[in-house]
């Protein structure tokens, strides 16, 4: 039976990227306070008829108009939302990945809305005629992500009826594995990477300004005085290949793991690149794109 349901809400509620609430988008009924309110219906009106009360009778018509208005006017705060949702193509394990829910209404007005997205609750005062909500959950490992259901309520203006819909969303992202550097590297990786990426070309004298780490210690101390290694930079000849078979793990999100890191090594000294995967490829390159391609690769490796 549940189950049952349940198709029914995601065939019913099912949502691609932008939507308008219409009428059967909207669910109403009574909501907690509400239930306590038809208690106090019932006995006003069973008092009234029982004593033959003329003015608790109109009490009971007063209260029983309230719940009736309040309906209407819950069922209106969703009642022609439109709805736009954005996410992010491509993201990374142990960081958030965001979820943007663009609000707009053809009319100004107050809504006062509740954004439920797994165990998230997100209050949301509209008042103008375009309205952004981000919300952010945790990618806790590589692969798909896939965004919990959401439902948007309202019980707006007593609490005694609730007006709610669905968002079954069919969107997903990439999750890029973690970046993590081999821990026979992780002492001196830093500041051997760069000189890694180059050929040494010459000893020249030592000059006011040079940094000691390039300084040739081993000719200083055999007495020959103070001299800097000069390499050649690889720039527009020469690139990092990035082998997945390579890698010094035996383990398949640890090679993943440690491939992201070289990208991410790479891209901090503006270094061209190139991926190879097992089933697939990445030509050389560097720079926003080439790292957003490099992190989709990762990801669906």
């Amino acid at each position: 039976m549940a189950s049952a349901w349940q198709n029914w809400l995601a065939k019913r509620f099912k949502f691609t990227q932008e939507k308008q609430l219409r009428q059967n988008d909207v669910l109403v009924f009574i909501y907690q306070q509400g239930y306590l309110f038809l208690v106090l219906i019932l006995i006003t009106f069973i008092a009234g008829v029982n004593y033959a009360n003329n003015l608790i009778l109109g009490f009971c018509f007063l209260i029983s108009a309230v719940l009736c208005i309040s309906f209407y006017l819950t069922f209106k705060q969703l009642h022609g939302l439109k709805i736009d949702v954005s996410c992010a193509e491509v993201g990374q394990a142990g960081e958030a990945v965001h979820l943007d829910l663009y609000f707009s209404q053809p009319q100004q007005q107050a809504r006062y809305l509740w954004i439920q997205a797994g165990d998230q609750l997100h209050k949301m005062r509209m008042t103008e005629l375009k309205q952004a909500c981000r919300i952010s959950f945790l990618a806790a490992q590589r692969g798909q992500f896939h965004y919990p259901n959401i439902q948007i309520f309202s019980v707006y203006p007593f609490g005694l009826v609730r007006a709610w819909t669905y968002l079954y969303l069919q969107q997903i992202s990439w999750i890029a594995p973690q970046a993590k550097m081999a821990a026979a590297e992780n002492k001196y990786h830093q500041q051997n990477f760069e000189q890694d990426l180059d050929e040494f070309r010459e000893l020249r004298g030592y000059k006011p300004g040079d940094s000691l780490q390039a300084v040739s210690w081993k000719q200083a101390a055999r007495g020959q005085g103070l001299h800097v290694k000069v390499f050649e930079q690889h720039q527009e000849q020469h690139h990092v290949e990035i082998y997945y078979e390579r890698m010094p793990s035996a383990s398949h999100e640890e090679k993943l793991s440690l491939m992201m890191g070289l990208v991410e090594q790479c891209e901090q000294l503006q270094c061209a690149y190139a991926l190879h995967l097992p089933n697939a490829q990445l030509p050389s390159g560097a720079g926003g794109q080439q790292l957003l391609q490099a992190k989709l690769l990762l990801a669906q490796a």
